[in-house]
């Protein structure tokens, strides 16, 4: 029998901890909260996660910062991210880019149907657009909804429209399924959607598909603000730093080389 079995069994096992305490943990949890809930010493918790982050299987942001489930876990298990969780991914992108933009920004997310901002960073202008986590946006005459229709497979998305009221939110709403349809061709080219005062007078947002590890858009990033700041000419330099921050969010979830879109 093989004498550096039992060893390699012990060694397994103890990663295999980690990772299923973090999991436990909401899928975030602290070196302190690793080894208590492990019964690790201190020294061995942290040599382990050092290790499982140079694997991809857990990332950390920074070094005071959590250990999280990284995107190699999702990749294998085909699970994907809770509304919760992506908020807290999204955030340090969200700050970057108002940061760079010096407008509002926000994420969205796609279920059953129902388009929810998930994560918001205001505006440090005075006039600016208050926005909610956790209110929900028409998908039909909003940039992060359109965002998300965009690359949905037909017959959801026909499922969608089948139940869509297409109520007029502004007199450049598009209130009909042809009008709706067509308006995703654009986008899907240019790969960026906008709200041009479709929903709220005065409004502008151009917004970004966010794809994850399995290729398929899983969120949309947007950037927000009176169409004052936001003059069209604005947009073109605007859609620089929104498809940066995308790309990088999107890596930041796993899309890369081995991600297949499935749409």
């Amino acid at each position: 029998m093989d004498s550096r079995r039992p060893q390699t069994h012990q060694s397994l096992e103890r990663r295999l901890r980690v990772i299923e305490a973090t999991a436990a943990s909401g899928g975030a949890a602290t070196l302190a909260e690793i080894a208590r809930k492990t019964a690790l010493p201190r020294s061995t918790a942290h040599h382990i996660l050092r290790a499982l982050v140079d694997f991809g299987y857990l990332i950390q942001d920074g070094g005071a910062q959590p250990y999280r489930l990284g995107p190699r876990l999702f990749r294998l298990t085909g699970e994907t991210w809770t509304k919760e969780q992506l908020a807290e991914i999204a955030m340090p992108y969200l700050d970057e880019l108002s940061r760079r933009t010096g407008e509002g920004t926000s994420l969205a997310t796609l279920r059953d149907g129902v388009v929810t901002v998930v994560a918001k960073r205001e505006s440090e202008d005075a006039v600016g657009v208050v926005q909610e986590v956790g209110a929900q946006r028409p998908i039909y005459c909003t940039a992060v909804g359109k965002a998300l229709a965009t690359w949905l497979p037909d017959r959801e998305l026909d499922g969608i429209i089948a139940r869509t009221v297409f109520a007029r939110q502004t007199p450049r709403t598009i209130t009909t399924p042809v009008a709706s349809r067509r308006a995703l061709g654009p986008i899907r080219a240019s790969g960026f959607a906008i709200d041009n005062e479709e929903h709220i007078a005065g409004i502008r947002c151009i917004a970004a598909p966010v794809r994850d590890h399995s290729g398929d858009v899983r969120a949309s990033l947007c950037v927000v603000g009176p169409t004052s700041r936001l003059p069209k000419r604005r947009l073109a330099e605007i859609r620089k730093v929104l498809a940066a921050v995308a790309v990088d969010l999107s890596a930041r979830l796993g899309y890369g080389p081995t991600a297949t879109p499935t749409r």
